[in-house]
């Protein structure tokens, strides 16, 4: 059976809500994400799909984690968004549909170029020494 909005909202709490199913975006500098840099995958709160890899993460200074790739580029879709008078490239994950953030052109050149700018509040941390536990085991070769 599928959950309503109100147990979604119950299960990751309003921020993440607002987040992934109203396109909101947290304070910059504020989400829990931002300066953390362990060795893990971040998952979407909402459905638990794999998007991104700390080892694909860096520190931009733009106040929101930043990721130079998704682990699989099939897990996340590109959407245009032109709100707030400006043209922007809107990132959803691909099963859940999560707003999660948005990608730019202007990230580390020598990585590719692209900034994932992703809200803290749409992802989970899964830590290395747990990926097998939560079922995430496939991902641990990232970190070989």
């Amino acid at each position: 059976m599928k959950e309503t909005k109100e147990e979604l909202r119950q299960r990751i709490g309003e921020e993440a809500y607002q987040v992934t199913q109203n396109a909101a975006t947290e304070r910059a500098f504020t989400g829990k994400y931002d300066e953390f840099f362990e060795d893990g995958i971040y998952v979407d709160v909402v459905s638990g799909e794999p998007l991104f890899s700390s080892k694909d993460k860096y520190n931009s200074g733009c106040g929101w984690p930043a990721f130079t790739q998704p682990i699989n580029n099939r897990m996340v879709t590109n959407h245009e968004d032109n709100s707030f008078g400006m043209h922007r490239v809107e990132v959803r994950s691909r099963q859940a549909q999560s707003h999660l953030g948005h990608v730019f052109n202007d990230g580390p050149q020598d990585r590719g170029g692209l900034r994932y700018c992703i809200n803290s509040a749409a992802l989970q941390f899964i830590p290395v020494a747990e990926l097998d536990e939560k079922g995430y085991g496939e991902y641990k070769k990232l970190f070989d």
